[in-house]
Protein backbone atom coordinates (compact mmCIF):
# COMPACT_ATOMS: atom_id res chain seq x y z
CA UNK A 1 0.00 0.00 0.00
CA UNK A 2 1.73 3.71 -0.83
CA UNK A 3 2.46 5.82 1.45
CA UNK A 4 2.32 9.89 0.41
CA UNK A 5 5.61 10.69 1.47
CA UNK A 6 5.36 14.07 3.58
CA UNK A 7 8.66 16.82 2.88
CA UNK A 8 9.02 19.49 5.99
CA UNK A 9 9.80 22.38 4.14
CA UNK A 10 10.24 23.99 7.80
CA UNK A 11 14.13 23.21 8.11
CA UNK A 12 15.08 24.77 5.53
CA UNK A 13 12.87 27.81 5.66
CA UNK A 14 14.61 27.94 9.30
CA UNK A 15 17.78 27.86 7.98
CA UNK A 16 17.69 30.83 5.01
CA UNK A 17 15.81 32.38 8.42
CA UNK A 18 19.17 32.08 10.83
CA UNK A 19 21.21 33.29 7.81
CA UNK A 20 19.50 36.34 6.95
CA UNK A 21 20.31 38.72 9.88
CA UNK A 22 23.85 37.61 9.01
CA UNK A 23 23.54 38.54 5.34
CA UNK A 24 22.14 42.03 6.08
CA UNK A 25 24.88 42.51 8.91
CA UNK A 26 27.21 42.25 5.84
CA UNK A 27 25.91 44.72 3.52
CA UNK A 28 25.43 47.12 6.15
CA UNK A 29 27.73 49.99 5.93
CA UNK A 30 29.17 50.90 9.78
CA UNK A 31 30.04 54.52 8.21
CA UNK A 32 33.76 53.64 9.46
CA UNK A 33 36.83 54.98 7.98
CA UNK A 34 40.02 53.23 8.21
CA UNK A 35 43.36 55.22 8.11
CA UNK A 36 46.30 53.94 5.41
CA UNK A 37 48.90 52.20 7.18
CA UNK A 38 51.70 54.06 4.56
CA UNK A 39 51.22 57.82 3.63
CA UNK A 40 52.29 58.35 0.37
CA UNK A 41 53.40 61.64 -0.76
CA UNK A 42 53.16 62.71 -4.38
CA UNK A 43 56.51 62.48 -6.22
CA UNK A 44 57.72 64.96 -8.99
CA UNK A 45 58.74 62.84 -12.42
CA UNK A 46 61.10 64.91 -14.74
CA UNK A 47 61.60 63.00 -18.12
CA UNK A 48 64.87 65.74 -19.16
CA UNK A 49 62.08 67.07 -21.83
CA UNK A 50 60.63 69.78 -19.71
CA UNK A 51 62.84 72.64 -21.48
CA UNK A 52 62.42 71.16 -24.87
CA UNK A 53 59.35 71.82 -27.26
CA UNK A 54 58.43 68.79 -29.41
CA UNK A 55 58.64 69.47 -33.85
CA UNK A 56 58.51 65.71 -34.35
CA UNK A 57 55.98 62.76 -33.01
CA UNK A 58 55.53 59.74 -34.73
CA UNK A 59 55.00 55.54 -33.60
CA UNK A 60 57.63 53.83 -35.15
CA UNK A 61 60.02 50.39 -34.41
CA UNK A 62 63.66 51.36 -34.39
CA UNK A 63 66.80 48.80 -35.53
CA UNK A 64 70.78 49.44 -35.04
CA UNK A 65 73.24 47.95 -36.87
CA UNK A 66 75.11 45.25 -34.81
CA UNK A 67 79.00 45.14 -36.34
CA UNK A 68 79.99 42.06 -34.61
CA UNK A 69 77.13 39.87 -35.52
CA UNK A 70 76.81 41.68 -39.01
CA UNK A 71 72.62 41.96 -38.13
CA UNK A 72 70.08 44.22 -37.23
CA UNK A 73 68.20 44.22 -33.81
CA UNK A 74 65.57 45.46 -32.69
CA UNK A 75 66.08 48.40 -30.25
CA UNK A 76 61.87 48.70 -29.30
CA UNK A 77 58.81 49.96 -30.58
CA UNK A 78 57.97 53.66 -29.14
CA UNK A 79 57.41 57.00 -30.20
CA UNK A 80 60.40 58.85 -31.97
CA UNK A 81 60.58 62.58 -31.21
CA UNK A 82 62.56 65.14 -32.41
CA UNK A 83 62.50 67.97 -29.37
CA UNK A 84 63.83 71.49 -29.81
CA UNK A 85 65.57 73.31 -26.67
CA UNK A 86 63.99 76.31 -25.87
CA UNK A 87 67.20 78.12 -25.31
CA UNK A 88 70.06 76.95 -27.41
CA UNK A 89 67.60 75.89 -30.09
CA UNK A 90 69.82 72.74 -30.37
CA UNK A 91 67.30 69.58 -31.53
CA UNK A 92 67.66 65.94 -30.26
CA UNK A 93 66.09 62.88 -31.26
CA UNK A 94 64.85 61.14 -28.94
CA UNK A 95 62.87 57.57 -28.67
CA UNK A 96 61.53 55.42 -25.48
CA UNK A 97 60.03 52.19 -25.49
CA UNK A 98 56.34 52.46 -25.50
CA UNK A 99 56.15 50.01 -22.17
CA UNK A 100 58.82 50.32 -20.29
CA UNK A 101 60.10 54.15 -21.24
CA UNK A 102 63.91 53.06 -21.57
CA UNK A 103 65.37 54.99 -24.01
CA UNK A 104 66.64 53.35 -27.15
CA UNK A 105 67.74 56.53 -29.04
CA UNK A 106 69.08 60.13 -27.38
CA UNK A 107 71.43 62.31 -29.56
CA UNK A 108 71.50 65.81 -31.26
CA UNK A 109 70.87 66.50 -34.94
CA UNK A 110 74.05 68.15 -36.38
CA UNK A 111 74.33 69.47 -39.84
CA UNK A 112 75.93 66.52 -41.49
CA UNK A 113 73.49 64.08 -40.64
CA UNK A 114 71.80 62.85 -43.19
CA UNK A 115 68.62 60.18 -43.41
CA UNK A 116 68.81 57.96 -46.48
CA UNK A 117 65.70 55.98 -47.63
CA UNK A 118 66.17 51.62 -46.58
CA UNK A 119 66.60 49.98 -49.95
CA UNK A 120 64.09 48.02 -50.66
CA UNK A 121 61.47 49.64 -48.19
CA UNK A 122 60.16 52.78 -48.84
CA UNK A 123 58.73 52.57 -45.20
CA UNK A 124 62.53 52.35 -43.57
CA UNK A 125 65.12 54.86 -43.72
CA UNK A 126 68.89 54.71 -42.10
CA UNK A 127 71.85 57.47 -40.75
CA UNK A 128 74.53 57.27 -38.60
CA UNK A 129 74.62 59.36 -34.95
CA UNK A 130 76.61 59.52 -31.90
CA UNK A 131 74.65 58.01 -29.78
CA UNK A 132 74.49 58.41 -26.07
CA UNK A 133 70.94 56.11 -25.18
CA UNK A 134 73.42 53.68 -23.08
CA UNK A 135 75.48 56.12 -21.27
CA UNK A 136 78.43 56.51 -23.67
CA UNK A 137 79.01 58.14 -26.42
CA UNK A 138 79.46 55.86 -29.42
CA UNK A 139 78.93 55.75 -33.38
CA UNK A 140 75.84 53.95 -34.41
CA UNK A 141 73.80 53.30 -37.49
CA UNK A 142 70.10 53.11 -37.16
CA UNK A 143 66.88 52.30 -39.23
CA UNK A 144 63.38 53.08 -38.33
CA UNK A 145 60.35 51.63 -39.52
CA UNK A 146 56.87 53.57 -39.77
CA UNK A 147 53.68 52.13 -40.37
CA UNK A 148 53.54 54.11 -43.75
CA UNK A 149 54.81 56.06 -46.19
CA UNK A 150 53.51 59.33 -45.38
CA UNK A 151 55.25 58.96 -42.19
CA UNK A 152 58.55 57.96 -42.98
CA UNK A 153 58.69 60.90 -45.83
CA UNK A 154 57.74 62.95 -42.70
CA UNK A 155 60.63 62.03 -40.75
CA UNK A 156 63.33 62.49 -43.59
CA UNK A 157 62.22 65.79 -44.32
CA UNK A 158 62.30 67.42 -41.00
CA UNK A 159 65.19 65.53 -40.03
CA UNK A 160 67.01 67.02 -43.07
CA UNK A 161 65.21 70.65 -42.88
CA UNK A 162 66.42 70.57 -38.58
CA UNK A 163 70.04 70.08 -39.92
CA UNK A 164 70.19 72.53 -42.61
CA UNK A 165 69.20 74.61 -39.80
CA UNK A 166 71.43 73.97 -37.48
CA UNK A 167 74.14 74.26 -40.17
CA UNK A 168 73.03 78.08 -41.21
CA UNK A 169 73.26 78.42 -37.27
CA UNK A 170 76.69 77.44 -37.03
CA UNK A 171 77.52 79.61 -40.12
CA UNK A 172 76.03 82.64 -38.67
CA UNK A 173 77.79 81.97 -34.86
CA UNK A 174 81.53 81.39 -36.82
CA UNK A 175 80.43 84.64 -38.77
CA UNK A 176 79.93 86.67 -35.36
CA UNK A 177 82.87 85.36 -34.12
CA UNK A 178 84.82 86.15 -36.94
CA UNK A 179 83.49 89.67 -36.88
CA UNK A 180 84.05 90.59 -33.07
CA UNK A 181 87.61 89.57 -34.10
CA UNK A 182 88.07 91.84 -36.50
CA UNK A 183 86.20 94.47 -34.33
CA UNK A 184 89.18 93.54 -31.62
CA UNK A 185 91.61 93.98 -33.72
CA UNK A 186 90.99 96.74 -35.55
CA UNK A 187 90.35 98.53 -32.17
CA UNK A 188 93.77 97.19 -31.00
CA UNK A 189 95.27 98.59 -34.27
CA UNK A 190 93.59 102.18 -33.48
CA UNK A 191 94.49 102.47 -29.69
CA UNK A 192 98.49 101.51 -31.10
CA UNK A 193 98.12 104.01 -33.40
CA UNK A 194 96.79 106.82 -31.38
CA UNK A 195 100.22 105.30 -29.02
CA UNK A 196 102.81 105.94 -31.99
CA UNK A 197 101.33 109.26 -32.64
CA UNK A 198 101.32 110.25 -28.75
CA UNK A 199 105.35 109.53 -28.44
CA UNK A 200 106.30 111.01 -31.57
CA UNK A 201 104.26 114.12 -30.08
CA UNK A 202 105.89 113.86 -27.12
CA UNK A 203 109.80 113.20 -28.82
CA UNK A 204 108.80 116.40 -30.74
CA UNK A 205 108.56 118.27 -28.15
CA UNK A 206 111.10 117.44 -25.78
CA UNK A 207 113.61 118.72 -29.04
CA UNK A 208 111.83 121.71 -28.92
CA UNK A 209 112.86 122.17 -25.12
CA UNK A 210 116.41 121.41 -25.48
CA UNK A 211 116.56 123.42 -28.57
CA UNK A 212 115.43 126.59 -27.04
CA UNK A 213 117.68 125.26 -24.01
CA UNK A 214 121.12 125.39 -25.93
CA UNK A 215 119.63 128.58 -27.71
CA UNK A 216 119.56 130.26 -24.01
CA UNK A 217 122.90 129.24 -23.51
CA UNK A 218 123.86 130.33 -26.15
CA UNK A 219 122.61 133.65 -25.83
CA UNK A 220 124.57 133.94 -22.32
CA UNK A 221 128.01 132.50 -23.71
CA UNK A 222 128.08 135.46 -26.33
CA UNK A 223 126.98 138.21 -23.48
CA UNK A 224 130.03 136.57 -21.52
CA UNK A 225 132.18 136.54 -24.11
CA UNK A 226 131.50 140.60 -25.00
CA UNK A 227 132.05 141.97 -20.88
Amino acid sequence: MATDAKVDPEPHCREDDDNAPAAAADDEDTGAQVAPIVKLEEVAVTTGEEDEDPILDLKAKLYRFDKEGNQWKERGVGNVKLLKHKDNGKVRLVMRQSKTLKICANHFVIPTMTVQEHSGNDKSCVWHAADFADGNLKEEMFCIRFASVENCKTFMGTVQEVAESQGKKEENKDATVTADLLDKLSVGESKSDGKEEDTVVASDTKEAVKDEAKTEEDKKDEAASKA
